[in-house]
């Protein structure tokens, strides 16, 4: 299967804190690579770090065999890589429609394609289309999150906690859209809800104090109790 993203002894910095001090990974075209690990560990930094956001200091990114360590966030954005930041990143003020067309790169047939989709996967969207991202629910913010990423014609989404702070048949309806959208588009996800990470996820990256220490396929981890409960805390 063709590799889709590699990172290659990662450093970053925010501030004077050294975050990642040794992140490698490398995210095979068409599958759910989730990272794992405790709180502070790296994950998100991980994810900005890709999308330029918190730039490397050392070490590399390669997305689809280029290069793009360095570059700017926007110029990231354009190759085809969507983000879906933790804290969901949607226009309060504006309204579901507004944020979907602020987010589209392009007003086409594939891109309408697209959009009837992905508001297909999440009827509460085409419900609220009116509605300003403000007053939607948590469940329906993170919805209208997952769609902004997705309405463009990008091969990989990054995808952060979607499953924080929502209610448990909320996470269950993101879980089953995720799984959906797993055929169209390659996914690395960080998700501290195990159940939903093993659900989805086809290989597992562990990352502990900014570096990765373990990886693998997911039905192995899903089998090893000891590993989840030494590094995720969870038996």
């Amino acid at each position: 299967m063709t590799l889709h993203l590699k990172l290659d002894a990662v450093e970053t910095y925010i501030d004077q804190f050294h975050i990642l001090q040794g992140v490698s990974l490398e995210v095979k075209r068409g599958e759910v690579t989730v990272l794992l690990g405790r709180n502070g560990a790296g994950k998100t930094t991980t994810l900005r770090s890709i999308m330029g956001l918190n730039p490397p200091a050392k070490g590399t990114i390669e997305y689809s065999g280029e290069n793009i360590t360095g570059l700017a966030t926007y110029q990231i954005a354009a190759k085809g890589i969507g983000y879906v930041p933790e804290d969901q990143g949607i226009f309060g003020e504006l309204t579901v429609e507004e944020n979907m067309k602020v987010a589209m790169k392009k007003d086409n047939e594939q891109t309408k394609e697209r959009l009837d989709y992905i508001l297909n996967l999440f009827p509460d969207l085409k419900k609220f289309w009116k509605r300003s991202g403000g007053n939607l629910s948590g469940g329906q913010k993170q919805m209208l999150s997952i769609a902004r990423a997705y309405v463009n014609d990008n091969d990989l989404l990054l995808i952060d906690e979607p499953s924080k702070g929502l209610a448990p048949i909320v996470v269950e309806k993101v879980m089953e859209s995720i799984q959906e959208m797993k055929s169209k588009t390659t996914i690395v996800l960080v998700e501290q809800n195990f159940i939903m990470a093993s659900t989805i996820g086809d290989h597992f990256y562990i990352i502990d104090d900014g570096r990765t220490i373990l990886h693998g396929e997911m039905k192995e981890l899903k089998e090893d109790e000891n590993i989840r409960r030494q590094y995720l805390g969870i038996a």
